[in-house]
């Protein structure tokens, strides 16, 4: 895996975590955190597929 998608699955899995404390805690702001969670599972996802595509043409 690219290392920009480690990095955004560190980041997705971070955002979950926020998100859940900041629900059980009652706050709104967890709304935020899904929505980064959202989008750096997306980038995760787009760096997977360009690194398995770019491995793929060096065969």
């Amino acid at each position: 895996m690219p290392r920009l998608g480690v990095y955004a699955l560190i980041v997705f899995v971070l955002a979950v975590a926020a998100a859940v404390v900041s629900f059980a805690q009652g706050s709104w702001l967890g709304v935020v955190w899904v929505l980064l969670a959202g989008l750096s599972s997306n980038m995760c996802w787009y760096y997977l597929k360009r690194g398995r595509a770019a491995q793929s043409q060096k065969r």
